[in-house]
C-alpha cells in the first residue's frame, strides 16, 4: 500500500508531466501553426505571382490583339480613302471631260451663229435686191398705165374732130371710136404687162436658184466633211515625206491595208483621208498616229500597225457597247448584238449619230412606258436596238427594221422586243404596246430640229455596191472604192491573177459596172498585183 506522500508525489509528478505536455504541445502547436501560416503565405505569393504573370500575358495578348484590330481598322480606312480618292479623281476627270464637251458645244454654237450672221446679211441682201426689182416692176407698170391714160386722152381729142369732121352724132361717133379704140389700148396694154410679169418671172426665179444653190452648197460641204472626211494634222511638214515614201510605197502600201485614201497636198501640217466607211477613216488615223510617233515607216511596218489598231478598234467597239448597256441598264445581251451596238458610234442615220440616236430613243421610251404603267427596262431594250439592222452589213437587200428583228429572234430577245424593232416603220404589223412607244419615240429623236440633215444611205449604199461587185470576181482579195466613188483599187492574189489576167479582169469588171450599175461620170477601175516573198532567219 503506497503511503499518501508516495501519492501525493506521483500526483505531482503526474500533474506536472501533464502540464509539461501541455506546454510542448503549445509550443508544438504554435510552431506547427508557423509552419502552416509560412506554407500558406508562400502559396499565396505563388499563386498571387502566377496570376500576375497570368494578368501580364493576358494583358501583352489583349494588346497585340488590339494591335492587329486597330492595324485592320487602320488598312481599311486608307483603303476606303484610296477609294474615294480613285472616285473623286475619275469624277474630276469626267468633270473635266464634260467642261471640254461643253467648250466644244459653246465654239460649235459660236460658229452656227457666225454662219447664221452671215446668211441673215445675205438674205437681207436678196431682200433689197428683190425689193428693188419690185420697185423696177412697179415703176414700169405705172408707165404702162400712164401711156393708157395718155391714149385714153388721144381718143377723146380724135372723138371731137371726128364730130366736126363727120357730122355725125356724138354719141354715134363716141361709139365707135370708144369701141377701135379700146380695143387697140386692151391689146397693147395686155401685151405690156404679159411682158412686166414675164420679165419679172425670170427674174424671180433666177433669185431664188441663187439662193437655194448657195443653201445647198454650204449645207453639203458641212454634210461631206462630217461624214466622208478627216483630217490627220501633223507637226511639222517633214513628215509627209516619210508617209509618201519612195515612189509612193508606204501611202500606197497603207491605202491597200486600210482602203483608205490619203491625201497629200499643200495643206500646211494636215493629211486628208477620205473614205464612206468611218471605221476605216478611224483605223487610218490611229494608224498613222502610230507610225509618225514611232518615226518607222515602211510597207511590213505599216500593215504590222493596221493589223494592231484594227484588234484595237474592235475591242473599243466591244467595250463602248457594254458601256453603253450599263449606263442604261440593259443586262444580258448577246455578245454579237453588243458589239453592234459599239459600231453604231461610228455610223450616221440622215447626219445623225445613230448611237446617240438609239440612246436617246431608249431613254424616251423607259420614261413613257413607266408613265404609262408598262415594263420600262423592256421598251429601254427595244429602243437601244430598234435600229441594230443598220450596222448589220450582211443583209443589204431587207429594209433594216427587218433585218434588225430577225438578228433580235436569232439572239433570242424577247418576243415584244423583236416586234417593236420590226414595226417601228410599219414593215409588220405592230402586236404589243411597245412597238408603238418606239415608234413615236424614234420619231421624236429624229424629227427635232437639228437633229438630222439629209440622207447619204443611197451614195454609202452605191459604194458598198460596188464593192461588193468586184469582190465577187475569183482572185479579188479586196476592194476599195476610192475618190467618192470615181475609183476602184482591186488588191489581187498574184498566184492565181497574171499580168494578162490583170488587165484582162480591169475590163471585165468595168464593162459588169457599166451593165449593172448607175452612177454619174466615170469611174477608174485599178488592178493592183504584188508578188512579196518572205523568209525568216532564226
Amino acid at each position: 500500500m503506497f503511503t499518501s506522500e508516495v501519492i501525493m508525489v506521483i500526483s505531482g509528478v503526474a500533474i506536472s508531466s501533464i502540464l509539461v505536455g501541455i506546454v510542448i504541445d503549445r509550443f508544438l502547436l504554435k510552431k506547427f501553426s508557423a509552419q502552416i501560416e509560412q506554407s500558406a503565405k508562400e502559396k499565396a505569393e505563388l499563386i498571387e505571382k502566377e496570376a500576375r504573370l497570368k494578368a501580364e500575358t493576358t494583358q501583352k495578348a489583349e494588346q497585340l490583339r488590339a494591335a492587329e484590330v486597330l492595324s485592320k481598322l487602320k488598312n481599311e480606312h486608307e483603303a476606303e480613302q484610296e477609294n474615294k480618292r480613285q472616285a473623286l479623281d475619275a469624277a474630276e476627270k469626267r468633270v473635266k471631260s464634260y467642261e471640254n464637251k461643253l467648250k466644244q458645244k459653246e465654239n460649235a454654237l459660236k460658229q452656227k451663229e457666225t454662219s447664221l450672221a452671215k446668211t441673215q446679211e445675205q438674205l437681207k441682201k436678196e431682200s433689197a435686191e428683190g425689193q428693188s426689182f419690185r420697185s423696177d416692176a412697179q415703176r414700169k407698170f405705172e408707165l404702162a398705165t400712164k401711156k393708157i391714160e395718155e391714149a385714153e386722152q388721144l381718143l377723146a381729142q380724135q372723138v371731137e374732130q371726128l364730130e366736126r369732121i363727120s357730122g355725125l352724132k356724138a354719141d354715134d361717133a363716141r361709139k365707135q371710136l370708144m369701141e377701135a379704140l379700146t380695143e387697140e389700148a386692151k391689146s397693147q396694154a395686155s401685151s405690156k404687162i404679159r411682158q412686166l410679169m414675164e420679165e419679172a418671172q425670170l427674174t424671180a426665179t433666177k433669185q431664188a436658184k441663187k439662193i437655194v444653190l448657195t443653201t445647198i452648197q454650204r449645207t453639203a460641204t458641212e454634210h461631206a466633211i462630217e461624214n466622208c472626211v478627216s483630217v490627220f494634222h501633223l507637226e511639222s511638214d517633214d513628215v509627209k515625206g516619210k508617209i509618201i515614201g519612195r515612189e509612193g510605197r508606204n501611202i500606197r502600201a497603207l491605202e491597200a491595208a486600210t482602203g483608205v485614201e490619203i491625201i497629200v497636198d499643200d495643206t500646211p501640217e494636215a493629211i486628208t483621208l477620205s473614205n464612206f466607211d468611218p471605221v476605216r477613216r478611224e483605223i487610218a488615223r490611229l494608224s498613222l498616229e502610230r507610225l509618225v510617233a514611232d518615226g518607222r515607216i515602211h510597207p511590213a511596218r505599216i500593215e504590222e500597225i493596221v493589223n494592231k489598231v484594227r484588234k484595237q478598234i474592235e475591242e473599243q467597239i466591244l467595250e463602248l457597247g457594254e458601256r453603253t448597256a450599263v449606263e442604261l441598264g440593259v443586262h444580258g445581251l448577246h455578245i454579237e448584238l453588243i458589239k453592234m451596238v459599239g459600231k453604231m458610234r461610228f455610223r450616221s442615220s440622215y447626219g445623225q449619230n445613230l448611237l446617240q440616236h438609239s440612246r436617246e430613243v431608249a431613254k424616251l421610251c423607259g420614261a413613257m412606258a413607266a408613265d404609262l404603267g408598262l415594263n420600262a427596262k423592256l421598251a429601254k431594250r427595244a429602243g437601244l436596238l430598234h435600229d441594230i439592222g443598220k450596222v448589220y452589213t450582211e443583209e443589204t437587200e431587207k429594209p433594216h427594221a427587218i433585218a434588225g428583228m430577225e438578228l433580235a429572234i436569232k439572239y433570242n430577245e424577247h418576243p415584244e422586243v423583236c416586234n417593236a424593232i420590226g414595226a417601228h416603220h410599219d414593215e409588220i404589223e405592230m402586236t404589243s404596246l411597245i412597238s408603238p412607244i418606239v415608234q413615236a419615240c424614234d420619231a421624236i429623236s429624229g424629227s427635232r430640229p437639228g437633229a438630222r440633215r439629209e440622207t447619204m444611205e443611197s451614195y454609202i449604199q452605191r459604194l458598198k455596191d460596188l464593192e461588193n461587185l468586184v469582190l465577187a470576181h475569183q482572185g479579188v482579195n479586196k476592194c476599195f472604192a476610192m475618190q467618192a466613188g470615181r475609183e476602184l483599187r482591186v488588191i489581187v492574189d498574184s498566184e492565181y491573177v497574171n499580168d494578162e489576167r490583170a488587165d484582162a479582169l480591169s475590163f471585165e469588171i468595168a464593162q459588169q459596172i457599166e451593165k449593172d450599175m448607175q452612177y454619174p461620170g466615170q469611174i477608174k477601175v485599178t488592178v493592183i498585183r504584188e508578188k512579196r516573198a518572205v523568209s525568216f532567219a532564226k
